[in-house]
């Protein structure tokens, strides 16, 4: 006999975590309402993951271990991302800074042929506050604006 670890997104945006030994029956509660409180003021609700275990033990292990996470490492582990589950495991004083991990990442984007020219020109910035103001009033050094 199976027994599963659950995580449900609630319609709050809300994510429930649950074990069971019947995750079509129990799923199927949730969405009925009246089985759990929580879930019941938050439905519908959509399965988001789950993970089978030889035992209700192992099973109940595993809830009492997600439960208590953040909701970026439950989002990491819904997506599979592994590394990002080890991340948000540390605590965030010992974490790499997200930007050099991301650095070390493929982009999933190809620089197009126009990147490619345009690399050696000088880019110019069209934001309204680092061009000059782009006609806009700007304001006075004394702080009272610009009359």
């Amino acid at each position: 006999m199976a027994f599963w670890t659950y995580i449900l997104l609630c319609y709050d945006g809300r994510y429930y975590t649950g074990h069971t030994d019947h995750l079509e029956r129990r799923i199927a509660q949730h969405q009925h309402g009246g089985f759990c409180d929580f879930t019941s003021r938050r439905r519908p609700v959509t399965l988001v993951w789950s993970q089978d275990f030889a035992t209700r033990v192992e099973a109940l292990e595993a809830e009492r271990r997600i439960k208590p996470w953040s909701r970026a490492k439950k989002d990491a582990l819904i997506r599979g991302d592994w590394e990002m589950v080890s991340h948000f495991a540390k605590p965030p004083h010992e974490r790499p800074d997200l930007l050099l991990v991301a650095e070390h990442a493929p982009s999933p984007f190809v620089p197009s042929e126009v990147e490619g020219r345009e690399a050696g020109r000088k880019r110019v910035s069209t934001s309204l506050d680092t061009n000059g103001g782009g006609g806009m009033a700007s304001p006075r050094r004394d702080g009272r604006g610009v009359k």
